[in-house]
């Protein structure tokens, strides 16, 4: 059975591009654009793992991930921070707020591939 992943992210393109790259290798794929939704949908959907972005409408990705991170039913689920945001400060914020791994924008979408299968498997 596919392992399910939900990217959270307000940026139609990128969507896009994760949810296409993710499908061809085999993964299903939920999508939200902001940080509401993405609560929503992981209560919903139950993913094997979420990829986040920082900058969203409603709730900033820290905030999703640290709501995550502290209900004990959530927090199993690897989270995979990928933003803009991509100072030492913001990875040790994201890191602290109980992220999994945190990639800057622009990335290479096989490094996420390989930490996507490293937290999950195929």
């Amino acid at each position: 059975m596919a392992k399910k992943i939900l990217i959270v992210d307000d940026e139609p393109n990128i969507t896009k591009l994760l949810e296409s790259r993710l499908r061809a290798n085999g993964y299903e794929v939920v999508t939200a654009c902001d940080g509401q939704e993405g609560l929503d949908k992981t209560q919903k959907e139950k993913p094997d793992l979420i990829i986040l972005d920082v900058m969203l409408p409603k709730l900033n990705g820290y905030e999703v991930c640290r709501m995550l991170r502290s209900d004990k039913q959530y927090n199993p689920i690897p989270i995979v921070m990928l933003t803009a945001c991509g100072q030492v400060t913001d990875i040790q914020k994201g890191m602290g707020k109980g992220a999994d791994a945190y990639i800057a924008k622009p990335f290479q979408p096989n490094v996420l591939l390989g930490i996507i299968t490293g937290l999950v498997g195929k």
